[in-house]
């Protein structure tokens, strides 16, 4: 597989059509809750305030997804329903659509905290973009999770 063949699209909620949108939530839906066997309400209410960063093979298919906000009354920045489709994995492609997310909250937010809710299987690689853990893991659809932190913590954030 050929990452620099891959687009990356920033799309806001409001610049999804009808079927690029199904085929996001398709796309969370079958890794998320179907491979991970993970029943949770990936369908959270954050979706339309997010921006969508599309990952697509020259087919047209998605390889890879991330949504991203900026700050709001009382929550923190962060960057999530990070996923790389099973073809892609192993490519370096996480690595690459992660940097992507960072990149676009720099640009748009800079100087502001992040907070991500990271798979605990994925602590170490979320470690190396500089984000750090804070608090015990939890419990989120049967996997654990760990609240991870970059550029301060909860402590800093002034929502």
């Amino acid at each position: 597989m050929d990452i620099a063949a891959l687009r990356f699209t920033w799309v806001p909620f409001a610049g999804l059509d009808a079927g690029t949108l199904y085929d996001v939530l398709r796309f969370r839906q079958d890794i998320f809750i179907v491979e991970q066997a993970s029943a949770y309400p990936d369908l959270d209410g954050l979706d339309p305030d997010c921006q969508h960063l599309l990952v697509t093979a020259p087919d047209g298919s998605l390889a890879a997804y991330l949504r991203a906000r900026g700050p709001r009354a009382g929550h923190p920045g962060f960057i999530g329903r990070i996923v790389v489709g099973a073809p892609w994995r192993g490519t370096g492609l996480g690595r690459r659509l992660v940097a992507a997310g960072l990149d676009f909250m720099a640009q748009h937010y800079s100087g502001v905290p992040l907070r991500i809710g990271a798979q605990q299987h994925l602590e170490k690689f979320y470690a190396g973009f500089g984000f750090v853990t804070v608090g015990a893991p939890y419990n989120d659809g049967g996997i654990p999770h760990v609240t991870m932190w970059l550029g301060g913590g909860p402590a800093d954030f002034q929502g």
